[in-house]
């Protein structure tokens, strides 16, 4: 499963906004306050949605008037993502498209559907259409084989007209496509890594299945896949021999009051380190292993900014490291200032934001012929950033 297009209306700095044939690896590029995290917090807002109800998610970023675009010209709010998808043995693009406006002073689902060819021709079906709390969806979508006039519906009446429809539905395996996109939202996964909040012992006492937002525990998560998960472990440490020079082994350690410890060895000392006098690049680099070699992945990992603290010459194995991952299945969108990450990556995966009038306009390398001209040339993205020539990208 595959974002293919995003597209967003009057959501913050996304006045009308569209990002297509976005790749597994996909780099965001732009100055501060261009949309970067706005974004990647699409996921997030979807999220909350489906957690809570789109009043709540709303008021978490400061209401409707605060996520609606300023000067709108229509009070809504549109999203829009198309996704690939194995229905029945057979790839299908499914298009996820929510509006939110307000009826009496409330937020509430204008329209919801869910929509994908059944064939080969003909214009996309409905499987799941709901507006103000109600709606219907389709219950036999994969009998591919029926005329549409044989599928049959399940007329179904929300709680409240700020729900949406796939909290609910999409809880049903019988409901493919509603199911697989609840899934890729409520499993999506932000990183915000912070070396202060990894470092030293940690309370020793269970385990974490997967890395948090920040990182602060990522020693709980380590042991985690070093006891129950042991070939990934060894995968993680041979990742960290190679990409990073001097590491032999790396171990956890339970100290005698119920803490938990990372210990690194370093090849040119007998005595191991703890991860409290490793370096910053050590203990990120790890993280993101740890983070990338998850025994159950998330299908869409966003991360922002990873080059801090880490040396640039690492930000190539790195970007090797999500390339990777995202060749097994998960998708992964970067955003980064660094020209140096931006040297390891290629002409196809990056798009860069650009503020146009007060509103965020999305641009593609690919798309920019000179660009395309130096990189066939042998010149690496970066180094052309740092030039000038991605068009307005600068504050």
């Amino acid at each position: 499963m595959r974002i293919e297009t995003i597209r967003l209306k009057n959501f913050k700095a996304f006045k009308d906004v569209e990002m297509k044939d976005i790749p597994s690896f996909c780099i965001v590029v732009g100055a501060n306050g261009t949309g970067k995290s706005t974004l990647f917090d699409v996921f997030g807002f979807l999220k909350d949605c489906l957690t809570y109800n789109i009043r709540k998610a709303l008021q978490g970023r400061g209401g409707f008037n605060e996520v609606l675009s300023r000067g709108a010209e229509v009070r809504q709010i549109e999203i829009e993502i198309q996704f690939r998808l194995d229905i029945a043995g057979t790839e299908r693009l499914v298009t996820y498209q929510l509006c939110i406006g307000e009826s009496n002073g409330q937020p509430v689902v204008k329209r919801e559907i869910l929509r994908y060819k059944r064939g080969a021709y003909g214009s996309p079906y409905h499987f799941l259409d709901f507006s103000m709390g109600n709606g219907y969806a389709i219950i036999n979508e994969e009998d591919f084989n029926i005329e549409d006039k044989h599928l049959e519906r399940e007329e179904v009446t929300l709680d409240s007209p700020d729900l949406l429809g796939i909290k609910g539905l999409g809880q049903f395996s019988r409901f493919k496509a509603a199911s697989a996109f609840r899934q890729l939202i409520e499993n999506w996964q932000v990183s915000d890594f912070h070396i202060n909040l990894a470092r030293g012992a940690k309370d020793a006492a269970g385990y974490d299945e997967h890395l948090s937002v920040t990182g602060d525990n990522l020693q709980l998560v380590a042991r985690n896949i070093k006891d129950h998960h042991p070939d990934l472990f060894e995968e993680i440490k041979v990742a960290m021999k190679r990409r990073v020079p001097g590491i032999s082994d790396i171990t956890t350690k339970d100290t005698e009051d119920g803490r938990l410890l990372l210990s690194f060895q370093d090849g040119a000392f007998t005595d191991p380190f703890i991860d409290r006098y490793v370096s910053d690049g050590t203990i990120k680099m790890f993280a993101y292993l740890v983070l990338l070699y998850d025994p159950k992945p998330h299908p869409l990992l966003c991360v922002e900014e990873p080059e801090n603290q880490l040396y640039p010459k690492l930000l190539w194995e790195l970007a090797e490291e999500f390339r990777s991952y995202a060749h097994r299945g998960g998708q992964v969108f970067v955003s980064s200032h660094s020209p140096d990450f931006l040297n390891a990556t290629h002409l196809e995966e990056v798009f860069w934001l650009a503020k146009t009038e007060g509103y965020t306009t999305v641009k593609r390398a690919s798309h920019d012929q000179q660009l395309s001209a130096y990189m066939a040339e042998g010149d690496q993205m970066g180094y052309l950033w740092k030039e000038g020539f991605f068009s307005g990208i600068d504050p």
